[in-house]
């Protein structure tokens, strides 16, 4: 402080003590009246504030002078602790000069920073930009390798059905050839027959040969005998060569009926190993429904021993606030535990209206970014409505960027940005209150899973980039634009969104968009209206069936992989173990999609994961519970379905040869 300020401090002291200042000993309390020297420092202080100028840049400098002032009279009023009070005023002044003097050493660095953000942010839109080129580049030679790829499909088609025609004209042509063989064979033994028999009637209608010399025919006769006993051998050896050869006709018909018969043989088989696959099936399912059938039993009658009559819901009218009309939309299709949900709910609203503060969780690792405060903070009382349109603008803001930070970081830095740094804290407390009791609605507690950790983000944004992508789907099957669509073409449309999905669960969704089972393929359902949301941000009926689906889809698929590998719980599994089963389990699985699911399950970069499964990796083992906790918590979904491998049958079950 200059000499110049301290003079005029002075003269003010002795000018506010002329005024009519008592002493602090003069003073008299008289029951809750303030003394008089107090209202005098409360009035000079109000005053001094009035007479201040805030529009300049130095109004915070000037705001601390009345304060000052009013510290100056209580040291020149207390002589006896004026040393003690200098002293604290003094440190005071020293450790102002000092945050100014570092605040002027600041400023450059904050204009370098500003340069520096406006470099990088210059050099990522340069990079986004090359990037774009060249994915533009990747896609458009993708086409023409997928064109190549069709024409190559085409070109095998054909030749295979050329191959198949050339086998059967060279079996109809082998058939022919065979056929037209034996005919020559039967016709040149007739042909020699008829030879044969025309020479015998020439010999007997011969009128000389009697005539002949005797002698001659003697010899005649001799070789004639020898031929036939020459012949006789020949034909013996003939028959013992031969007399277990049948012919090529006969042999062929033998051997396609063979064929034939074997076909039959083995597709008997397979119906056989089928029929008893499914009756092993049939036993496994009777044994697990005779398990169950007990246990529902056992416990229903320990239901029925410890069970307390249902709750009169209808109490709850006179309670709610809005009368039974509003309990009447609230308890609309819920259970029992929802009804306590919804219950607590409006318990808890009105005990958060009637809280003015929050006190401060601290400053410790485990409280979140977001609520590390000590100290008490302001209830901000904001509407539920208000709430839900606050986190549709976060996620709205976080969609934008390229989410590099953390979601807690980012809400933090968004209710700064938003608010202001002075009430970061109170809006922070005030919103997290609310989503952690609003449990029932749907933004608030998909927020509140992401914030606290619950889910991952991905979850929340593929759920939304699938819903955009179905209603996509269904504009473009919609060519007139009327916002219409038949049942039999929302059907198709849900089949090939989901291939994966059942024939029930494409019901089911159907069921949720308002088909009915008397309804006709050909009634008209208004689609867009399937996507919409209510003031308080629920999704119809169709969006969270499709929700639903997605955690029972996700369940079943970590149950299955909990199966394959066939480990408890608190046992511990390796990495190369969860690869090999989710390979088995999603044979369709991608590499990029498999690393993302073992970085989450193990907590390792994508970078610092072992290429090859024959890589060492004794050291990354976990228990298995720890690896399906932190997948649930993932977007895990299905990829393709799983290959059925034949199941081995037992030896009773095989079919003798």
């Amino acid at each position: 402080m200059t000499r110049s300020s301290q003079k005029l401090i002075k003269r003010r002291n002795a000018s506010f003590l002329r005024n009519g200042r008592l002493s602090s000993w003069q003073q008299q309390t008289l029951g809750t009246t303030k003394p008089r020297y107090l209202e005098q420092l409360e009035n000079y202080l109000r005053k001094e504030l009035l007479l201040l100028d805030l529009s300049t840049d130095s109004a915070q400098e000037l705001k601390l002078q009345p304060y000052r002032e009013i510290f100056e009279f209580f040291i020149e009023d207390f002589k006896t602790y004026k040393p003690l009070l200098s002293s604290i005023k003094n440190a005071y002044e020293v450790m102002l000069a000092h945050q100014r003097e570092k605040i002027r050493a600041l400023e450059p660095l904050k204009a370098k920073l500003v340069t520096m953000n406006e470099d990088c942010n210059e050099r990522i839109l340069a990079m986004r930009a090359e990037e774009r080129s060249e994915i533009s580049m990747l896609k458009k030679e993708k086409m023409n390798l997928l064109k190549i790829i069709d024409k190559k499909n085409e070109e095998k088609i054909s030749l295979q059905s050329e191959v198949t025609k050339l086998r059967k004209t060279l079996a109809e042509e082998y058939l022919r050839y065979l056929s037209e063989r034996d005919a020559r064979k039967i016709l040149i033994a007739d042909l020699n027959e008829l030879r044969y028999q025309r020479e015998d009637m020439s010999l007997a209608q011969s009128p000389g040969i009697w005539g002949e010399d005797p002698m001659k025919l003697t010899v005649a006769l001799k070789m004639t005998r020898q031929d036939l006993t020459r012949t006789q051998m020949e034909l013996n050896t003939m028959k013992a060569n031969f007399g277990d050869v049948v012919p090529r006709r006969d042999f062929e018909m033998q051997e396609k009926t063979n064929k034939d018969l074997q076909e039959q043989l083995d597709s008997l088989r397979d119906d056989y190993r089928e029929v008893c696959k499914e009756h092993d099936m049939l036993l496994q399912l009777h044994m697990s429904t005779l398990k169950e059938r007990d246990q529902y039993h056992s416990e229903l009658q320990e239901i029925q021993r410890t069970s307390t009559p249902r709750p009169d819901w209808s109490k709850c009218e006179d309670v709610v606030a809005g009368g039974p009309d509003r309990w009447q939309m609230l308890a609309e299709g819920k259970n029992s535990d929802q009804l306590v949900d919804v219950l607590l709910e409006e318990i808890g609203v009105g005990l958060l209206q009637e809280k003015d503060f929050f006190p401060g969780l601290g400053y410790e690792e485990s409280i979140p970014p977001f609520l590390r405060f000590e100290g008490v903070v302001e209830n901000k009382k904001p509407t539920k409505k208000d709430v839900i349109n606050l986190l549709k603008d976060a996620w709205k803001e976080r969609l934008a960027e390229e989410q590099k930070e953390k979601f807690q970081d980012f809400f933090l830095n968004f209710l700064e940005r938003r608010f202001g740094p002075a009430d970061t804290m109170a809006w922070a407390y005030t919103i997290f209150e609310n989503i952690k009791l609003f449990r029932s609605n749907e933004v608030m507690s998909q927020f509140y899973a992401v914030l606290m950790g619950k889910w991952n983000e991905s979850v929340y944004i593929k759920q939304k980039e699938t819903v955009t992508q179905l209603l996509k789907e269904m504009t473009n099957v919609d060519s007139q634009n009327e916002g219409l669509l038949t049942m039999e073409q929302l059907s198709t449309v849900l089949k090939s969104t989901f291939p994966l999905k059942k024939e029930e669960k494409i019901q089911e969704l159907m069921e949720a968009g308002g088909w009915h089972p008397n309804s006709s393929n050909a009634d008209l359902l208004d689609y867009r209206s399937l996507f919409l949301e209510d003031e308080e941000g629920q999704s119809r009926p169709f969006v969270q069936q499709l929700w639903e689906q997605y955690l029972d889809e996700k369940d079943d698929y970590l149950k299955e992989l909990k199966q394959e590998l066939g480990l408890e719980l608190r046992e511990k599994v390796t990495l190369p173990k969860v690869r090999e089963a989710l390979m088995t389990i999603d044979p369709k699985l991608d590499k990029q999609t498999l690393n993302s699911y073992l970085s989450q399950a193990f907590q390792l970069p994508v970078t610092e994961l072992p290429e090859e499964p024959e890589e060492k990796t004794e050291n990354i083992i976990i228990q298995l519970q720890t690896v399906l906790e932190r997948l649930q918590m993932a977007d895990v979904r299905r990829m393709g379905p799983r290959e059925q491998e034949p199941v081995p049958l037992s030896p009773w079950q095989q079919v003798p040869e």
